[in-house]
């Protein structure tokens, strides 16, 4: 028997919720990413549609 995978959501839906534009749009959203560049995280662009 194969494994269930749980919310499998797609790539679209996910980079409209929680993307790199999504969170461009609003002053906390920006806060957040200028917050992880802060750390040296570096930000990630999902390039899958």
């Amino acid at each position: 028997m194969g494994m269930h995978h749980e919310r499998r959501i797609s790539h679209r839906k996910r980079s409209r919720k929680h993307g790199f534009r999504t969170r461009m749009r609003t002053k906390n959203g920006r806060k957040t990413i200028n917050r992880k560049r802060k750390l040296g995280r570096r930000i990630n662009v999902r390039h899958k549609f």
